[in-house]
Parts: C-alpha cells; structure tokens; sequence
C-alpha cells in the first residue's frame, strides 16, 4: 500500500472517530429563535417548553423522515424535539446525525449555561429546574400487564390468598431516614422472592429531611442498594404534591423531579433490571392550582413531563382509591364535583397517560374500593364509601383490573391493600382490605375465576 493510500485511510479512520465521539457526546447547537421544544418529531406532539433564542443544546439525533427535526438536551435537562431549521446545525452536520426514533434510549449530557426554557399551562407558568443529568439506559421489562397487592407482612392466608387471585406481585413501603442501610429492603426482598413473587418496594423518606444538604445522594444511594439486592421495581417517594410527604412551602414538580432523576440513575448504574416507578401523586383537585402548599396532580404531572421526568422512570406511578362506581363508568358519580378526573378509573388512565404523551406505560402502585362492611362505620373524611359492598368492592376489583389491562396502558396494578386491619387515625386500611375481619376473601375469589 502505497503513502498516499495510507494517508487517506488514516484521516478517514480519524474523522470517523472523531464523528463517532461526537455522536457518543451530542453536537453542540443552540437555537436561532424562539423555538417550541416538543415530546416528538413533528407539529403534533405536545409542546413541554418554548426554548429562547442562544439556547444551547446537545443533539444527539435526527428523525427518520425528511430530517426536520432532532432531538436534543437542554441546559437544565430536558430532553425533546425541535425542528432543524431552528438551530445552527450545519447540514453536514445533521446529515451525521443518528436516526432516531421517540423510544430509542438517550445518553448524551445537557449542555452548560443558557438560559431556562419556560413551559405554560393553563393556570401557571413555571421555570423547570430539572437536573442536568442524562439518564443512564434502562433494561428494565416493559411489555405485558401483572398485578399484585400491598400486604402488611406474610402471615396467615394471605400469601394463599394472593395466590388464589392469580397475584405475582406484592408491595411493601419502606419509610426511609436520613443514613439508613438498605438491609432492611434486602430482607423484605428476600422473603418476597422466596414466596415466589415479584416485588415492589415503595421508598418515601421523611419530608423534614429534605432540604438537609446532599439528601438526594443520600436516598439515592439507599434506593440503589436495594436495587442491587434484587428489588424487581421501586417506587421513588410517595404521593409528593401534599404536604404529608413534602414539606410545605417547597411542593414543586421539579424539584421532585430533581430527586427522581438523582435516584433514577443510582438504580440503573446498580441494577439496570430493576423497573422505576415515579411516586405517584395524591389523586385531587382540592388545591385549585399548583403551588408550594399542595399541587393539583393533573398539574403536578404536568410540571413533571415540562421538567423531563420522562427521560426518569419506566412506568407512570398512579393512584386510585375513591371509586364509589365500577371501574368502566366515566360519570354518575353520586358526590359533588361528579365530573372530576379522579371519580373515574377511565378518566385517571388517560389523564395521566396524556400527561407524558402517551410515551410512557402506567403502574398503579395503589388501587383500591373502601368499604365498611365488618368494621362498621366510618370518619367523616372517608363518609363517601359508605354505601359500598364487599360483594361491590369484590366486583369493582376485578373489574378494575381487567380494564387495566385491556387499556393497553398499564403496566402494574398493585391493590391497595390485602391483610391490613383496623386503621391508622383516621385511615381505615382494614376497610380497603381484600382479606375481611372473618376471613373471607371474595375479591380474591373474583379474580382468580
């Protein structure tokens, strides 16, 4: 081979190097005007952000049409679609670019500076804080439908009981304390995975420990040893747009999406099977609005999806709980405020699965029917389930489980709950078990035939 034949072959080895790590680190763009950042490649998908003019951006492909679009990172974050036409790219530089499509994994990292992109709703506009990390790939199972139950603990008939109702999942919520060894979840998982079943470890630290320095890290850290002991899923935090589970004053979508990106990479750097779940938000429009004393959690959501919680989790964390109707109804709630969202197991599936574009599945990591039924009656905060069955709450569970899977939208259906008894102040758990005072378990009956 002569000279010159190997020279070329040496700066064609070297600039495709050079493109390749290029590709691996994103190029660098920004934008040449007020540009809409959306959740996929074309006008139809959901505007999260509107990104000013110099906004920088690490791109890392394009779309496999026309090459109008490309999807890139913001400096706070963000991940999403912008057209081409709207950055300095060169077009050998976007010729270079990867196809990609709207599933296909994103690693590159967020570029320095620039200003934040603004997102709007329809009652506030919100500057994100997300965390300016990319998400570390996750292989966690994503297709099929199971479902499961939150139990007290192993004793009694209950593990036969789930059995009977065809359950492979079970949950159980660890409250976790600033410095807390993981050995606990470890237990919890061993016992779980002796039983045969999968398990669903839901993971809410103590709201006052927040705002400590390097708390994030911390519960990362905790969360990412029980991944490592072999949780199968982990739900990050419990409902986080109330003041029982964050500190009042502080309650805002991004910064809980701060700490479930912080967790989200800990998990899948430890075990990049175990499934993450973002902490599902308390069901409720009580608050009118979105602020630092309590979120509405359609909004919640909303600030989540514009702060690019998506890029987080594996599965949509979700509750329902106040079903007083079968689970196909989307009206003739019997209460006040019969049309809102929440009265309706239909209505709760597609306002959370609209909320991330339909990209992501959900995981009900609570869904349950109250009944007093053998503990007679109930506080007057819970008055409203006080008509229900047990014959009802036994034909509304399977029902809600079979709509579940149907949907083609859930992924998990954890029910809330198996063997609790008695309450908890004025929670009456023992009256939204499957397992009744006498023994009887006819939802697990329903659900097994």
């Amino acid at each position: 081979m002569n000279r010159v034949l190997k020279h070329v072959l040496l700066l064609v080895v070297v600039c495709w190097m050079s493109m390749a790590f290029a590709q691996d680190q994103g190029i660098p763009t920004q934008t040449n005007t007020t540009s809409r950042f959306r959740t996929g490649p074309s006008s139809e998908w959901r505007v999260q952000a509107t990104l000013a003019p110099n906004t920088p951006l690490n791109v890392d492909g394009r779309d496999g049409t026309n090459n109008a679009w490309v999807r890139g990172i913001t400096p706070d974050g963000m991940v999403g679609w912008i057209a081409s036409s709207n950055t300095t790219l060169s077009t050998d530089q976007l010729n270079s670019l990867a196809i990609k499509t709207v599933e296909s994994p994103f690693s590159v990292p967020a570029p320095a500076g620039g200003a934040p992109a603004t997102t709007s709703n329809s009652t506030t506009t919100t500057t994100t804080t997300a965390a300016v990390v990319a998400p570390v790939q996750s292989l966690a199972p994503m297709s099929g439908f199971a479902y499961g139950g939150h139990v007290s603990g192993f004793g009694g008939d209950t593990v036969s009981n789930m059995q009977r109702a065809g359950m492979t999942w079970v949950k159980k919520q660890i409250r976790y304390g600033d410095g807390q060894d993981a050995s606990d979840a470890a237990g919890m998982i061993q016992d779980a995975h002796g039983k045969g079943f999968r398990i669903l470890l839901g993971i809410v630290g103590q709201p006052s420990q927040l705002s400590s320095p390097g708390y994030n890290d911390r519960y990362a850290a905790y969360v990412a040893s029980a991944a490592a002991a072999g949780a199968d899923a982990i739900e990050v935090w419990n409902e986080p747009n109330i003041d029982r589970e964050w500190p009042n004053g502080a309650i805002n979508p991004a910064s809980y999406t701060a700490l479930l990106a912080t967790a989200y990479n800990a998990i899948k750097s430890a075990n990049p099977a175990t499934m993450v779940i973002s902490g599902a938000p308390a069901p409720t429009g009580f608050f009118g609005g979105c602020h630092g004393g309590g979120c509405d959690d359609n909004l919640f959501l909303a600030g989540m999806a514009a702060a690019g919680a998506a890029n987080y989790m594996d599965c949509v964390g979700v509750h329902y709980n106040e079903g007083i109707v079968p689970p196909t109804f989307t009206s003739g709630d019997p209460r006040g405020n019969s049309g809102h969202y929440t009265r309706y197991l239909p209505t709760m599936i597609s306002t959370y699965s609209n909320a991330f574009g339909g990209r992501v599945p959900l995981c009900f990591t609570e869904l349950g029917y109250l009944t007093p039924e053998g503990y007679g009656g109930l506080s007057a905060g819970f008055a409203w389930a006080s008509n229900v069955t047990v014959a009802q709450q036994a034909e509304w569970v399977d029902g809600a489980v079979s709509y579940s899977r149907n949907s083609g939208r859930v992924r998990l259906v954890i029910i809330w709950n198996i063997d609790f008894t008695g309450t908890f102040g004025d929670d009456p758990m023992g009256g939204y078990a499957l397992i009744r005072p006498d023994g009887s378990c006819p939802a697990c009956n329903a659900l097994g035939s």
